[in-house]
């Protein structure tokens, strides 16, 4: 065995003769055993709750989405409809018209995005996953579905033929709005059902049928502004997000959900990124407690260092001797902190011990890119504190005499 290697060894688990250097010892080694299972649980934790936050998300956003390059509206041809069936990935698609519009009701007013969809939308995306309560809307009814924040901010019930939710639409073309007509297109609705996905969500978007939409907005029925597109569990999105392209000329954007939900994963990532450099941060600060432990066992052995050091050691042996021990200790104690971090997280999981609500578990995942992250991190640490700490020994230092 390597000479300091095994002098290292022999350090990390024998006693000093000193009590109090064996009490800074242990407590060094405690410290970077929290530390490393902190740090693991705080990231276990986000893991959690980023998918818990893209869950609503997802059980909204189709697999792909097609929208124009430039411009607003897109035509879709019978023939592009054929080339999109031909792409044996793609399981369904559903035409869509959105566009902003005013909802009034009972003197009540907000603005929303309408969502005019075909009879293929519930083939892409599960409408009954999000149905709070009552059903979807009838096509050949004047019926929508709206969220549970519109609905409650314009106290809406549900099949209100008397009382009727009305939708203004600006008319398309040139004109003042001083004339004698009205410079909006109005249709009064039925809500048929309600959604619950976030409450961002619940307050912007109305459900409805899409040939209701393109007869509002005086739109031909190949108009459409995008194409929700549902794939088979293992497609290959870049090749499919190409194929589709190339039906469109590469004339419209085709996003995958990451892409939809930009904002939001940036601000998750970003989130996350920030908690792993505060926790950082802490461990930079406790494992200070490792090179003051160093330094305390250099001190305590130097009677050992200076018969070695009698024996033909050199001062560069001596040093590699508490540089090994130094990573000895942050490698052992990250790897019990880490597996105290598993056993913790794997209780919440199985158990729900902390919970969000009486009903809601705290999410927490264990990832194996995680355990890497803290034992990366947990040993560069280590290796800069073993640094610092062994280059303390000298010549000098060796030499005199207690």
């Amino acid at each position: 065995m390597h000479f300091p290697t095994y002098i290292a060894k022999r350090y990390l688990v024998s006693k000093s003769s000193q009590n109090a250097v064996n009490i800074i010892n242990l407590v060094t080694f405690l410290v970077v055993v929290i530390g490393a299972a902190a740090l693991f649980i705080v990231l276990s934790g986000f893991a959690g709750l980023k998918t818990f936050s893209l869950s609503f998300s997802n059980s909204f956003d189709p697999d792909l989405k097609v929208l124009k390059d430039k411009g607003k509206f897109i035509t879709l041809t019978e023939s592009e409809k054929k080339q999109l069936k031909t792409i044996p990935e793609v399981i369904s698609y559903s035409r869509e018209i959105e566009e902003q519009i005013l909802l009034t009701h009972k003197q009540k007013n907000h603005v929303a995005l309408i969502k005019g969809t075909d009879e293929n939308y519930a083939n892409v995306v599960n409408t009954d996953s999000i149905l709070y309560y009552g059903n979807w809307f009838d096509r050949e009814l004047n019926e929508v579905v709206t969220g549970l924040g519109t609905a409650s901010l314009l106290g809406i019930a549900l099949n209100d033929y008397r009382n009727p939710l009305k939708i203004l639409v600006p008319k398309p073309g040139k004109g003042s709005i001083t004339g004698n007509t009205t410079p909006y297109n109005e249709v009064a609705v039925t809500v048929s059902g309600v959604y619950a996905i976030t409450e961002d969500i619940d307050k912007k978007y109305v459900f409805s049928d899409l040939e209701l939409v393109q007869k509002i907005l005086h739109k031909n029925p190949e108009e459409i502004t995008g194409i929700n597109i549902k794939l088979t569990p293992n497609a290959n999105k870049e090749k499919v997000k190409q194929q589709i392209a190339s039906v469109f000329n590469d004339k419209v954007i085709v996003k995958d959900r990451v892409q939809q939900n930009d904002a939001l994963y940036r601000m998750l990532n970003t989130e996350n990124m920030a908690t792993y450099l505060i926790f950082t941060l802490v461990l930079i600060i406790a494992l200070f407690n490792v090179v003051g432990a160093i330094i305390m066992m250099i001190l305590d052995k130097r009677k050992n260092l200076n018969t070695l050091f009698s024996m033909g050691a050199t001062v560069k042996q001596l040093r590699r001797i508490f540089f090994v021990q130094g990573i000895l200790v942050t490698l052992v104690g990250g790897s019990m902190g880490i597996a105290l971090g598993v056993l913790l997280t794997w209780s919440q999981m199985a158990f729900g011990w902390l919970r969000i609500t009486p009903s809601l578990p705290y999410p927490v995942e264990i990832h194996l890119s995680n355990m890497l992250i803290v034992l990366c991190t947990i040993a560069v640490l280590g290796l800069i504190a073993a640094k610092i700490a062994s280059g303390r020994i000298s010549e000098k230092l060796v030499l005199e005499q207690n």
